[in-house]
């Protein structure tokens, strides 16, 4: 079977930025950043599910994992965050 060379160099491209950006997620020391590059990596493994036509698992995908979880992992981060060198309080 033949692989189109369009759908060969999406694949490519997709599987490096997912690599990539999982790579981030544990070599950044930014929290912030680390979760918003899990969110790119969650993003790009729901892409591979379409190229594979399994649209079920990319709509899950999205819905559970970038809309559930990295949106909780958000809250988690802004609200555990310290303020700086500001004083609260007198």
């Amino acid at each position: 079977m033949a692989v189109a060379p369009v759908e060969l160099a999406t694949f490519l491209l997709f599987a490096l930025l997912t690599v990539g950006s999982s790579l981030g997620v544990v070599l950044v020391r930014d929290v912030w950043h680390a979760a918003l590059l899990l969110g790119v990596s969650l993003t790009s493994v729901a892409i591979h599910y379409v190229m594979l036509r399994a649209e079920f698992l990319a709509a899950m995908q999205i819905l559970v994992y970038v809309g559930g979880v990295l949106i909780l992992i958000t809250f988690a981060v802004m609200l555990t965050r310290e303020q700086g060198s500001e004083e609260v309080g007198a």
